[in-house]
């Protein structure tokens, strides 16, 4: 497994198949669905091929994606936290999701700082991250991170519209 960031807490990794549980109680958690959408994900199978067919192939195919965030110390993962390519946005998505007993302890932001900074290693001058416009507590993270809003866009026909932010990632943040 290997390591891609690491924070003084936090050491952010690419996901593998043995993650599969902790992905499957993520994207079912109802605040992820509230806010993410519903991946329609039921079972370890489907989690372990939604992870092959995600993550490793984006990972392999950009040399980037979205990873598995865990303490440096070792312990059960906390969230996930990265940089995704979608089809719908024209920019590399900054994404990040944790589970509800690590949310509020700083985490999200710190893994969401060194993945901006090392979108600027990677060459990236420019991020992008969707968030719902119902999310105050991603929204507030966002704006910490220097992050701007830029539009309201319905990225997907048929879904909830997004709040779409944008940085710049030569300036300071």
């Amino acid at each position: 497994m290997t390591d891609i960031l690491r924070t003084s807490r936090l050491r952010l990794r690419v996901l593998d198949s043995r993650d599969a549980a902790f992905y499957l109680e993520l994207v079912n958690d109802p605040a992820f669905i509230a806010h993410i959408g519903d991946r329609g994900l039921r079972t370890l199978e489907a989690a372990r091929k939604a992870i092959e067919e995600g993550p490793v192939a984006m990972q392999r195919s950009r040399g980037h994606s979205i990873w598995l965030v865990e303490p440096i110390e070792g312990g059960a993962p906390l969230g996930l936290s990265g940089l995704i390519k979608r089809e719908v946005l024209d920019d590399v998505d900054l994404g990040y999701a944790f589970l509800p007993q690590h949310r509020g302890r700083g985490y999200a932001f710190e893994a969401a700082q060194a993945v901006a900074q090392h979108a600027r290693t990677l060459g990236i001058a420019r991020l992008a991250a969707i968030v719902d416009p119902a999310n105050a507590a991603s929204i507030a993270l966002l704006l910490k991170l220097g992050m701007r809003f830029d539009r309201f866009a319905e990225l997907t026909p048929g879904q909830p519209g997004v709040n779409v932010y944008l940085m710049d990632t030569r300036q300071p943040g």
